[in-house]
């Protein structure tokens, strides 16, 4: 079956809960303010494309690709990352709300996280070496047998990693946050 491409094209305000996205190639594109939550994306390609205000919460993923792909303040709740193919996996999230979306497995080397919304997102056994989470709220964000090495943790919130469990050589941290690496030991810290 030959696939269709399409490159260089913007797509705005498209409800694909109500049409749905063309299998295909889409390369260099960019899709404002389109609507994709509950759709089925499966086995679509997106390469170098940028999506801006657009909602994907609760979409299909199986078998996506993302390669070197943008998003910016997009909705994104409950998405199964670790579905999508993983050959050239590559995302940046920039404003994005992501919560309860699972990263699970995944390589996500040199990643990049910011003001982003990350509540109950799933980042067991990822590694996430050399990534950024620049002013990111990870509020009960899972981070089990993850790693952490080099990743820069600097500005992000509300996060609790266990040491122990998780490799976290050359991470960066910043006060008062890093006190989440005592979480489990439920001891009170005091100025």
């Amino acid at each position: 079956m030959d696939i269709k491409y399409i490159d260089e094209q913007t797509f705005t305000n498209i409800n694909y809960a109500e049409k749905s996205l063309d299998i295909a190639e889409y390369e260099y594109c960019t899709f404002i303010n389109c609507n994709f939550s509950n759709t089925i994306l499966s086995e679509i390609r997106f390469l170098e494309c940028e999506f801006f205000d657009c909602n994907f919460s609760n979409a299909n993923l199986v078998n996506v690709s993302f390669q070197d792909v943008k998003f910016k303040n997009c909705k994104m709740l409950g998405l199964q990352f670790d579905s999508c193919s993983q050959f050239g996996f590559a995302a940046s999230f920039d404003a994005c709300q992501l919560d309860h979306s699972i990263f699970f497995k995944m390589k996500l080397n040199r990643s990049s996280f910011s003001n982003s919304q990350l509540k109950g997102v799933d980042f067991t056994e990822t590694d996430l070496k050399k990534s950024k989470f620049i002013g990111c709220n990870l509020l009960e964000a899972t981070f089990q047998n993850t790693n952490l090495e080099m990743t820069d943790l600097r500005n992000a919130t509300n996060y609790s990693i266990d040491p122990e469990q998780n490799r976290i050589k050359g991470a960066r941290f910043s006060m008062p946050e890093v006190v989440g690496l005592l979480d489990k030991y439920q001891i009170k810290i005091e100025k």
